[in-house]
Formats: structure tokens, C-alpha cells, sequence
């Protein structure tokens, strides 16, 4: 059975995402490490499938260094150590312990979303920068709580969304900033693939991707969270005056417990933004439509970009290359947590907190009973 709420009504009566996000550059300021070399890194977490990228990279940069490894699941641990040649040493069940024993500059955390706030409490009073798998959170009450902890602290609490490292995303910014396409008036964004099931995801990580405990929802979240934070980014951290949502689970064989496909509607004063997240699509799918009133940008996957001025011909072409600190996560959080550039907007808690207020607004809309 398809499973599909909307709930404009329901947006109509929620409050506006009008509460001011705390600073987190706010005294005190950040400590940024002081130290040189490779990054000294501390995994958190090995549930998320994306961490085997940063294992993958720690084996072949010179410029990372994994100090240790935290994850209750020691099978686990052995498995990925086999894969890429890890110290059977790194290894640590006790995290706190691991922190205070090996002093890591920074922590890539691969927990489950609803851990994040767990970890932020232990790290950041340790004085030990965050890098949360996206989103920061589900919850509003976490996102809130992790701003405080690096606030207080003095920490870094960023967020790794693939398409930050997109040049396409850069140049569509670049140019609605500079006044060649603007004002916008409409933003459309499309992520997802056939699903995590479908592609193949581990089973640990496909685990808590399907409770909705661990991971908040399913595509709503997953997949949710890239146009929340994209258009907060576009629209220079203004808040939605209105969301709205639907999610349905296409597939209820598969994912009976979270929904499947799902469109947040999120209105502004001067502009709209549709955000389109499924795991039902019929190929993997990272792109963003900005309509503006000189023109359109389409921005695909890592370099693909074209234009299109009103009532003309699509044009394609390259856009401009990233710059050097923004070339991936690992090279930009050495970067950042060392004070040697500044805080990407859109890995900071300022713009992640409204993220996560959006994803919080429309999972709450589309929520089902709760099943046994």
C-alpha cells in the first residue's frame, strides 16, 4: 500500500522557522589546532557506508592520519581493517578513552544521525573539531544542542554533503551572487538513486537507513537534507516562511517502515524551492535547477553546468575551478581546523541548524504511526 500525506494544510499552521540560529564564532572563539603535519583524525563510527572513502584516502594521502577508530561492532572494525590494511591497534570500544588517549585534531563522525549529538557531547568539551556525515541532525533539539556544545567550546561542528565539492554548485552561486542570474525566483533540487537497498548499501548501513529511530525518516532525510541546505545556501541563510511535505513509500516490500519518495516545498518572500528526494529514481541523482529572472542555471554532478538566458537555447560549458581548499572534505578540514581558511557556508552550523529545522518541520508532517 502507498503510503502518501500532504499536508499543505498542516504547513499552513506550522510557525514560521523564524528563531534566530546562536553564533557559533561566538565567544569563546574557536581553538584551532596549532598543530602541522598530517591531520590527526579519529573516526567515529564505521556504520555509514561513506566512511570507506576516508579509509580509502587515509591509505594513499600523506596528509591524513587516522589516530583511531571507534565502533562498538568489533567484527565490523575487523572487516574494514582486513580491507584497508588497518592497525588491529587503532581500535578502540571505549570512545571517550580513545579521545583522551590518542588527541586527535579532528572527528569524522559515521554514527548513525541520531549519535550525532551523542558524540558532539563527548568530543567537543575534549576540544576536538567535528565532521558530521550530512545532516547534522533530524531533530531540531540536536542540531540546537550540537551548535551550543561548539559554541561553548570552541569547536567546529561542520557537515560533509558530496555536493559541496561540486564546481557546478560553486559557479550557479558565483553567478547569482555577482547579479548574472538574478533575482531567484525558483529552485529545484533532485537527489536520490533506485535506493539503498538497490545499490548494493552494507548491511549495517542499510540497517539504520531503514529505522526511523536511528536515521529520522528515510529519502525525507536522506536525501532531503541536500536541498535544505542548498537552498538556505542560495538564499544567503534566510528561513522558509512556509514548509510543506508529502513522502509515500513506493516500495513497501522493501521499506515498510520509512517512506521511500518524498518533495518538501519550502516558500519564501520572492522565491520557491522544490525539493525532490527518492529512493526511486532510476539512476543516481545530484542535480539543482535556479530559475532567476535573467535566466536559468542546471547544475549536475561535479562539472557539469550550462545555462540557459529566457527563451534561449541551453548552453553548456565548464565552470570555473574550486578553489584550492575546497578541492575535497579531508583537504579542506585539515584546512579549517588549523585556521588556514575560513569556514565554508556550507558546512557551517549556521546554515546546517536551518537545514535540520526544515528536514525536523517535514518529517514531522509526514509521520506515521509507529509500528511494532
Amino acid at each position: 500500500m502507498i503510503l502518501s500525506m500532504l499536508v499543505a494544510a498542516m504547513a499552513l499552521a506550522q510557525p514560521a522557522l523564524s528563531e534566530p540560529v546562536k553564533d557559533a564564532s561566538a565567544s569563546p572563539e574557536i581553538r584551532h589546532s596549532k598543530q602541522s603535519g598530517p591531520l590527526r583524525i579519529a573516526v567515529i563510527g564505521l556504520v555509514h557506508g561513506h566512511v570507506e572513502g576516508l579509509l580509502w584516502n587515509a591509505s594513499r594521502r600523506e596528509d591524513l592520519k587516522i589516530v583511531g577508530v571507534h565502533e562498538p561492532n568489533r567484527a565490523l572494525f575487523d572487516h574494514l581493517a582486513a580491507k584497508y590494511t588497518l592497525d588491529p591497534s587503532l581500535y578502540w570500544s571505549d570512545l571517550p578513552a580513545m579521545l583522551d588517549a590518542t588527541k586527535p585534531e579532528a572527528a569524522s563522525v559515521m554514527t548513525t544521525i541520531a549519535d550525532h549529538r551523542r558524540v558532539a557531547e563527548v568530543c567537543a568539551p575534549r576540544g576536538v573539531h567535528m565532521l558530521f556525515e550530512k545532516p547534522l541532525a533530524f531533530a531540531k533539539a540536536d542540531a540546537d544542542r550540537i551548535a551550543e556544545l561548539s559554541r561553548v567550546h570552541g569547536v567546529h561542528a561542520l557537515t560533509n554533503f558530496e555536493t559541496s565539492w561540486y564546481a557546478s554548485v560553486r559557479e550557479a552561486k558565483a553567478m547569482v551572487d555577482s547579479g548574472a542570474m538574478s533575482p531567484i525566483r525558483r529552485m529545484v533540487f533532485r537527489h536520490g538513486h533506485k535506493g539503498p537497498k538497490e545499490i548494493g548499501c552494507a548491511p549495517e548501513f542499510l540497517h539504520w537507513l531503514t529505522d526511523p529511530e536511528a536515521g529520522g525518516g528515510g529519502a525525507i532525510v536522506d536525501f532531503g537534507c541536500y536541498g535544505a541546505v542548498l537552498s538556505t545556501w542560495l538564499m544567503n541563510g534566510e528561513r522558509p516562511t512556509s514548509v510543506m511535505a508529502s513522502a509515500s513509500t513506493l516500495k513497501p516490500a522493501i521499506y515498510p517502515r520509512v517512506d521511500d519518495d518524498a518533495t518538501i516545498v519550502l516558500t519564501y518572500p520572492n522565491a520557491t524551492a522544490v525539493v525532490q528526494a527518492s529512493w526511486a529514481w532510476t539512476h543516481d541523482n545530484k542535480e539543482m535547477d535556479v530559475h532567476t529572472e535573467k535566466g536559468s542555471v542546471h547544475c549536475g554532478k561535479w562539472d557539469e553546468f550550462s545555462t540557459r538566458a529566457p527563451d534561449a537555447a541551453l548552453v553548456r560549458s565548464t565552470p570555473k575551478p574550486k578553489p584550492s581548499h575546497l578541492e575535497n572534505e579531508w583537504t579542506y578540514l585539515r584546512l579549517v581546523v588549523r585556521g588556514q581558511c575560513d569556514v565554508d557556508p556550507l558546512s557551517s552550523i549556521e546554515m546546517n541548524v536551518i537545514a535540520v529545522e526544515i528536514l525536523d518541520q517535514a518529517r514531522r508532517q509526514v509521520a506515521r504511526p509507529a509500528t511494532r
